[in-house]
């Protein structure tokens, strides 16, 4: 793992899911345990909580004092049958916003179809549309509507010194049916290769996709041409003004799509009998929640335009839904690999998932999207609107009531989305963390918990340990070692069959320390150095002679030994 993916992320305590699922986490990292070393571990009772004194809040997470498990164990354990199995039915629940939490904290292993756990009554209502848009008719579903821009943009590309840059190939992906198009700026870590969805059948010629564009423009709706406002506008005041109205037409788009994924697939009960109630669950994250936020959001935005037609200013808007957008994007996107690999999981497994999924794809209502194309839309969106705001500053008189709320808007959007890919950032750090615990065996060696909430994996490798043989004559000799070095813990080890034995483990930085040696004078290899344990695993002191494979090996151990992470 590279250190600077979790260093900025872990300076503190990792954070972790919110407090009413301390338990479940604890539940769970005692079953890992007891799968490795046959007995029942008790974790302390203080980290269990009572569920009635939580915040319904997800602005405030906890921080869990112990342990921390990921969200995505099905791969991070794909290589551990059973773990994987139990973890896959638990894991979903620790990532999921404040008005999809279902569970009251009990944990069952048990997750198949016909198994389920008793959930609330109000996760199989589907939610009520609570506001009707009068643009969203205008609108194809988002998936269309950012392909529509993505074409425009490439064909302006296509005219200009810029063309020779764009590949074929790639415009011709963009183009395509199941393209997903608004692809982001941000830098969130891909995932894992996965499999693709197969594409839906072709819709019979009987029912034919409509044709549809990007929507229409601020200076044709009726109430602008009603008003004889456009005779007196500059150009760049419409052009302004269209800036503005394109986040209004892009949120009815968005919201559009999501009505879909609600109303079409999460509210199918053919669909809901192919799957536990858990995996609906994770399935759908809190899908409710991001659906109903964007109705209120497009709902303030198309009140705005109903004040006045010529739009004051929509950054003021926006930071104003900054705080629920934060509440619920943040869980969503952490949730996102995980949800795509179920997704995979389920395509690959669950035949009768696959005839339903396929089956609700090729309805007309979806446009020839794939389910994959709807679940990754919040995302999308998030960081979209980032650059919608941008490009509305621009074009803002700058040192105005309209440029500073902007402003603040988009550095507010700005902090959900890094918190987005930290978060995601995390979980696959801490991943890594368990993915180790299951290959590693401490035998005869003071076993310690490797999977603790701030910890993370600096630097490992291979090297070499000199010993000394002195049974009858004295006999040099070098044996090789795997060394793991995390924020806070050093661990030497034996490999075998991809498995670590531990001989050798201390706290890391108070009891090492590392010293370079006169290689030359001692005859030892130039890549040869000192590594001090004033406190090994048995309460004594050592020093080991360790020796890199190579010179530049020799100083990355160096100076990820000698630093403070």
């Amino acid at each position: 793992m590279a250190e600077s993916d979790c260093r900025e992320e872990n300076s503190g305590a990792i954070s972790s899911p919110p407090p009413e699922n301390s338990h479940v986490l604890d539940h769970l990292i005692s079953s890992i345990l007891t799968m490795k070393t046959g007995e029942r571990v008790s974790l302390p009772s203080s980290s269990v909580q009572d569920t009635e004194e939580l915040s319904e809040s997800s602005d405030s997470p906890a921080q869990l004092q112990d342990h921390i498990l990921p969200f995505d164990i099905s791969s991070a354990l794909s290589s551990v049958a059973s773990m994987s199995s139990m973890a896959f039915k638990m894991i979903p629940r620790l990532f999921s916003g404040p008005e999809r939490e279902t569970d009251d904290g009990s944990l069952s292993p048990a997750g198949s179809r016909g198994e389920d756990t008793e959930g609330d009554p109000a996760e199989d209502v589907v939610p009520r549309e609570t506001f009707k848009s009068k643009y969203i008719q205008f609108f194809p579903l988002y998936q269309e509507y950012c392909l529509q821009e993505m074409k425009g943009y490439l064909e302006r590309m296509s005219k200009s010194p810029a063309s020779e840059v764009v590949s074929p190939r790639y415009i011709q992906e963009l183009q395509s049916p199941g393209g997903f198009g608004c692809h982001s700026e941000a830098t969130l870590p891909p995932p894992e290769p996965l499999e693709p969805t197969p594409t839906p059948p072709p819709l019979p010629l009987s029912r034919p996709i409509p044709t549809v564009t990007p929507g229409t423009l601020w200076q044709d709706l009726e109430e602008v041409n009603a008003s004889g406002i456009l005779s007196d506008m500059t150009p760049r005041e419409i052009h302004l003004q269209e800036l503005m109205f394109e986040l209004i037409g892009s949120e009815a788009s968005y919201l559009r799509s999501l009505r879909v994924v609600i109303n079409h697939f999460y509210a199918s009960k053919p669909l809901k009998e192919t799957l536990s109630r858990l995996e609906h669950h994770t399935l759908f994250s809190n899908i409710c929640g991001v659906t109903t936020a964007s109705e209120k959001f497009l709902m303030d935005l198309e009140q705005r335009l109903g004040q006045s037609v010529f739009i004051s200013q929509i950054g003021d808007v926006v930071l104003g839904h900054c705080p629920h957008f934060r509440s619920l994007y943040v869980p969503y996107v952490t949730n996102m690999m995980y949800q795509e690999a179920l997704v995979n999981q389920l395509l690959e497994r669950n035949r009768e998932f696959q005839t339903s999924v396929k089956k609700l794809e090729a309805d007309p209502a979806c446009q020839r999207q794939n389910l994959k194309s709807f679940l990754v839309l919040p995302f999308q969106r998030i960081t979209r609107i980032k650059l919608l705001l941008e490009t509305i500053l621009k074009k803002t008189e700058a040192d105005s009531d309209s440029s500073l709320n902007l402003t603040k808007a988009i550095e507010a959007i700005h902090e959900i989305v890094t918190e987005c890919e930290k978060s995601v950032r995390k979980m696959k750090c801490i991943e890594e963390l368990v993915s180790l615990e299951m290959l590693i065996d401490f035998n005869a060696v003071k076993w310690v918990p490797l999977v603790v909430s701030g910890r993370f994996l600096v630097h490992e490798g291979s090297v070499r340990q000199l010993t000394v043989d002195s049974t009858y004559s004295t006999r040099v000799s070098f044996i090789s070692v795997h060394v793991h070095l995390f924020n806070d813990l050093l661990i030497i080890s034996t490999k075998k069959d991809q498995r670590f034995t531990v001989v050798e483990h201390a706290s890391f930085p108070t009891q090492v320390h590392v010293e370079a040696l006169k290689t030359k004078a001692l005859g030892l290899p130039p890549e040869s150095f000192l590594l001090h344990l004033s406190r090994r695993q048995n309460g004594h002191p050592t020093a080991l002679i360790l020796v890199a494979y190579t010179r530049s090996e020799k100083e990355a151990w160096m100076k990820a030994l000698s630093s403070k992470h």
